[in-house]
């Protein structure tokens, strides 16, 4: 998508989130900086919801919420941790050359907690996709929690919050956020769709909240894929347009599966295809070459093809669907 993804130019207040529930129980958590832990499923909203807190907290949000998301942060190198415009500030020369890379992520984690903020008495600090920590990580995290609780609010976003230590979780107060209902979505996605303008009726809407199968990122991000690609959102187009956008994930999730060498899971997703979906093994093959054409290059692409021919051509003598393309999976995963 070119254009600004409606997801970020729609931001919701705290007044705005669908849950009802979720509203109140952060409105709560307004009067004093306690530290929380958001969990929930995949997309029902967690980190639109505490950056709405964030807003409603702070004169100043853009400076007062230091956001850090767990999967990218503890995923850098160190050389990637100590160059980053939101780090680099309060990283030495000399503690960047003699610190661990464990060292400097602590490091990081103290001075985001230490340094005053803009405006209010408090920093929020949002630690996003939170099962990510290593637990020595957790345990380092837990100290700076106790040291700068006066001025520091820590918020925990996680899918998954068994995966926190016992005493992160008992400093925490938790907040849990439900998937939004089918109707929830709508209302979002009404709300949304007028204030860009698109032509719509209430059955695409309903369409699109019903694929969403309470993802609600993935709702919005529908919409303006359909709005995008259609000019309007009806029942026609949405059904068009996100077919083609689930059938392009349930093959790149393949090939990932496939690379990996899961063939089993690999091999599941193909019996969706053939047999839920009801393609052919010519049409999962062209789908696997459409995708494959924008994750591929090269000797990459150029493999691909040369498998894709084999399995065509054992397809056209008539031989399994199920067989022919299971055998170029796996033969994705040997050349892994």
């Amino acid at each position: 998508m070119d254009e600004p993804l409606w997801i970020d130019a729609h931001a919701p207040s705290l007044a705005d989130l669908p849950q009802e529930g979720l509203r109140d129980r952060l409105r709560d958590a307004t009067d004093e900086p306690v530290n929380l832990v958001v969990y929930g499923p995949e997309g029902a909203g967690k980190t639109a919801a505490v950056r709405a807190l964030a807003e409603h907290a702070h004169e100043d949000a853009d400076n007062d919420l230091v956001e850090l998301n767990v999967q990218d942060f503890f995923g850098m190198t160190k050389k990637e941790v100590s160059e980053d415009p939101r780090f680099s500030q309060f990283i030495s020369s000399k503690r960047r050359r003699n610190s661990s890379k464990a060292d400097l992520i602590n490091h990081v984690l103290k001075e985001s907690a230490s340094y005053p903020p803009v405006s209010g008495d408090y920093n929020t600090i949002l630690l996003d996709n939170a099962e990510a920590i290593r637990e020595d990580f957790q345990q380092a995290l837990r100290r700076v929690m106790e040291r700068h609780h006066e001025a520091t609010q820590f918020i925990i976003a996680t899918r998954q919050p068994s995966k926190l230590i016992p005493p992160i979780r008992s400093r925490c107060f938790p907040v849990s956020v439900r998937s939004p209902t089918p109707d929830e979505i709508t209302d979002v996605l009404r709300d949304i769709v007028e204030a860009e303008g698109v032509e719509y009726d209430e059955d695409g809407i309903e369409f699109v909240a019903g694929y969403a199968d309470g993802d609600l990122r993935k709702a919005v991000l529908g919409a303006q894929t359909t709005a995008e690609q259609e000019g309007e959102i009806t029942m026609n187009t949405a059904y068009e347009t996100l077919q083609d956008v689930g059938a392009d994930d349930q093959i790149a999730s393949m090939l990932d599966d496939a690379e990996a060498g899961e063939f089993t899971d690999a091999r599941s997703t193909l019996d969706d295809l053939l047999v839920d979906d009801g393609l052919s093994g010519e049409e999962v093959l062209e789908e696997i070459l459409r995708v494959g054409r924008s994750r591929y290059d090269g000797e990459e692409l150029a493999e691909l093809h040369r498998l894709a021919g084999d399995v065509e051509f054992d397809l056209h003598a008539g031989n399994s669907d199920r067989i022919q393309v299971g055998r170029l999976l796996a033969e994705l995963g040997r050349e892994a």
